[in-house]
């Protein structure tokens, strides 16, 4: 099969995935062969290929946004007929055996494994995924449409939820990426109002476009203060200025899988009056069946850029520069 492989880490500007021919996998038990027709990228491949997160595996192939049809099934795998559409998220296995797990808390499990980073993923022609941690895929979506739910739109969701937004409230969103093009979407269907901080003018303008009520690059200047907010940009010195931006009560909620050092700040400018900060920590599988069955209803639709398999380099490059609007997918034909 054809495969994007990561061998080394190294800067993304240097090329490092080399578009190679692997073996096509087996699936073992409760194991489900996916043949891959769509993977997003997002900016968790970039910390995987880079070193931002540690090495886990090398080689390996990246990807964890993955949509395809069921190809093979493992020993004792029945859930889902061959031919079944499926997508494969960041949270592959966990022990569902610890505390965590059996709390419904099981993003946090010690014992997870990630797809694309403990395990091969979607820049490949053939994915293996236990099928309990496979997601049935809505009619509602294309193929290149569903990637980015998978990710950008579970990781937003989780976000949204530990941001306590109230109903009807307001909501800033620091970086207008993948994810926060999804969640600005459940918000304002939702009833919310939206405001964006974005150093890209063609990102501040697509957040209007999209229905924010203003968007802008300094928190400080917003209309008023949130009651809510998230920061999807890894940049932990938008954390003492999205505080300020904060009403008293509110909740800033981090969903980074990675962050710069977090700045120093002034207690009674930044957390006085009760405002909290969550961090996110990957996802639950009941997370990644409400996001699409919310987003499914509504219906939302992710802005998509397509990309040949072998263009993943180019595509994360981009990515990097923030020269995407919303989500990148990779295109896979065998």
């Amino acid at each position: 099969m054809k495969a994007m492989l990561l061998r080394e880490i190294r800067p993304i500007s240097s090329s490092p995935l080399t578009h190679v021919e692997l073996p096509v996998p087996e699936p073992g038990m409760g194991e489900v062969r996916v043949k891959v027709s769509a993977c997003g990228i997002c900016r968790t491949d970039l910390h995987v290929i880079e070193g931002d997160l540690p090495p886990m595996r090398l080689p390996i192939v990246p990807g964890h946004q993955v949509v395809g049809t069921v190809d093979r099934r493992g020993e004792g795998a029945g859930r889902f007929q061959p031919g079944t559409r499926v997508g494969i998220a960041w949270l592959r296995r966990t022990c569902g055996a610890c505390g965590f797990c059996l709390s419904g808390r099981e993003n946090l499990c010690g014992g997870q494994l990630f797809t694309g980073y403990h395990r091969d993923g979607g820049f490949a022609d053939y994915a293996i995924v236990p099928e309990a941690f496979a997601y049935a895929i809505p009619a509602a979506f294309q193929d290149a449409e569903a990637a980015p739910l998978l990710c950008a739109g579970i990781i937003g969701y989780r976000a949204l939820k530990r941001a306590d937004l109230p109903p009807g409230g307001s909501l800033a969103i620091y970086g207008f990426g993948s994810s926060a093009h999804i969640v600005i979407q459940l918000a304002i269907h939702r009833g919310c109002e939206v405001f964006v901080c974005s150093r890209g003018e063609r990102h501040r303008k697509l957040a209007l476009e999209m229905g924010a009520s203003w968007s802008g690059e300094d928190p400080a200047e917003m209309p008023v203060a949130a009651d809510s907010a998230i920061i999807f940009a890894p940049a932990g010195e938008l954390i003492p200025r999205a505080l300020r931006a904060l009403r008293k009560g509110g909740t800033l909620s981090l969903a980074g899988i990675h962050m710069s050092d977090v700045p120093s700040m002034k207690y009674e400018e930044s957390l006085f009056y009760e405002k909290n900060i969550r961090s996110v920590t990957a996802n639950t599988r009941q997370d990644g069946e409400e996001l699409l069955r919310e987003a499914a209803q509504i219906p939302i639709r992710p802005k998509v850029t397509l990309f040949p398999l072998a263009e993943a380099n180019r595509a994360l490059q981009m990515l990097k520069a923030d020269e995407l609007q919303g989500s990148g997918v990779l295109v896979v034909a065998s």
